[in-house]
C-alpha cells in the first residue's frame, strides 16, 4: 500500500495523508460510488456499490451480466468515491456554512478474482455487511458462485479529505447576533425487524450484535 500520491489543490489543509486514517474512513463506510466512462456508449456513469476494504484493496461484487461489471472486466479506468457525512455546519452566512465530512477517492483499474480468491472475497464482503452470516447462512450454490463477479481495486492511487470542527465565520461577522455551530449526523443500527415468514426463528446473536453497535 502506497502513501497518498495526488495533490489536493482545493483547500489542501483538509488533506488526509496517513494511510491508517484513510483505512479507518474506508472501514466505517458501506457504499462506494464507482465512476467510469462506459466503453460501449462513452457515457460518464456513476454507480453505488457495497464494498469492503480487504488489506490494501477494495472489493466489489455484482452480476457477471451487468453493464458495470462487464466494463470493469474490460479494464476500464475507474474512480471510487467514499463519503461519510458527520454533520452540518451553520455559519452566520450561507457562504461560510459547510459540512463536516470524511471522504476518500481511489483511482485505478480493477482486477477480476477467480476460484479461491473469489470465494475468500465473497466471505470478506459478507462479513463486512452481516458479520456471522457466512457461517450461519446457507452455503452459496455453484450457480450463484458462477453468476457473481468479484473485482478488486488496489489502494495505490488514493486521495482523501476531511472537514471537522465549528463554523468559520468572517471576522466582521462574529459580532452578529446569529447562531453559529454544528448539527452532528450519526449512523446507528435500529432494532432488527423479523420477516413474517421467519417469525418462528429467534433473532440470532450475530444479528443482535449488529443492532447493538453505536456510532
Amino acid at each position: 500500500m502506497t502513501e497518498v500520491s495526488r495533490e489536493i489543490r482545493r483547500k489542501p489543509h483538509r488533506s488526509v495523508e496517513e494511510m491508517e486514517r484513510i483505512c479507518a474512513i474506508l472501514d466505517d463506510a458501506y457504499v462506494a460510488h464507482l465512476g467510469f466512462n462506459d466503453p460501449d456508449t462513452g457515457e460518464a456513469t456513476v454507480i453505488p456499490l457495497g464494498y469492503v476494504r480487504d488489506g490494501d484493496r477494495l472489493l466489489f461484487h455484482g452480476s457477471t451480466g451487468s453493464r458495470l461489471f462487464m466494463a470493469l472486466k474490460s479494464g476500464v479506468q475507474v474512480c471510487a468515491t467514499i463519503t461519510l457525512l458527520d454533520g452540518l455546519v451553520s455559519a452566520r452566512s450561507a457562504f461560510n456554512s459547510s459540512m463536516n465530512y470524511r471522504s476518500v477517492m481511489v483511482f485505478g483499474v480493477t482486477t477480476v478474482l477467480e476460484e479461491s480468491a473469489k470465494s475468500d472475497a465473497m466471505k470478506a464482503l459478507t462479513e463486512k455487511l452481516i458479520p456471522g452470516l457466512w457461517t450461519a447462512g446457507r452455503p452459496m450454490t455453484t450457480k450463484e458462485f458462477a453468476a457473481t463477479m468479484i473485482v478488486s481495486l488496489p489502494l495505490d492511487d488514493v486521495t482523501a479529505k476531511q472537514r471537522k470542527g465549528e463554523a468559520l465565520d468572517d471576522e466582521e461577522d462574529v459580532s452578529l447576533e446569529i447562531w453559529a455551530g454544528q448539527i452532528p449526523i450519526t449512523m446507528n443500527f435500529g432494532e432488527p425487524i423479523t420477516n413474517q415468514n421467519s417469525a418462528h426463528v429467534a433473532v440470532p446473536d450475530y444479528i443482535k450484535n449488529i443492532a447493538a453497535q453505536k456510532d
